[in-house]
């Protein structure tokens, strides 16, 4: 993909990952707002996922904008494919379209 490494850590990252979330904090102690629904809206459709905190690697924080073409956190990852931000995942929640786009990918939803 490129010769930076920390976005091939970052793609390694997302192949190895059917649901990744790039996040400030973590899901049990988010550190931003808007990590925090995506975490809220992640749980309530029973999807288990995998989250970096961005905050932890700087490198990471600015590579992730920098692979997804996305300026902000949190980024959603499914199945190697960028879905979006909060307000993309937000939206698709609202309108129902979240849960029936994991299936279609293939994820397993618990019963919440």
């Amino acid at each position: 993909m490129s010769d930076n490494p920390v976005h091939e850590r970052i793609a390694s990252d997302v192949a190895e990952n059917d649901v990744l979330l790039y996040m400030k904090g973590t899901p049990v102690f988010p550190q931003c707002g808007f990590s925090a629904l995506v975490v809220q809206v992640l749980s309530n459709v029973g999807v288990k996922f995998t989250a970096v905190d961005v905050l932890q690697d700087s490198e990471i924080r600015q590579g992730i904008k920098e692979f997804s073409d996305w300026p902000t956190i949190p980024q959603l990852y499914v199945k190697g494919e960028f879905v979006g931000g909060c307000d993309i995942i937000k939206e698709m929640y609202e309108g129902g379209e979240l849960k029936s786009f994991l299936e279609e990918k293939g994820i397993a939803l618990e019963e919440v």
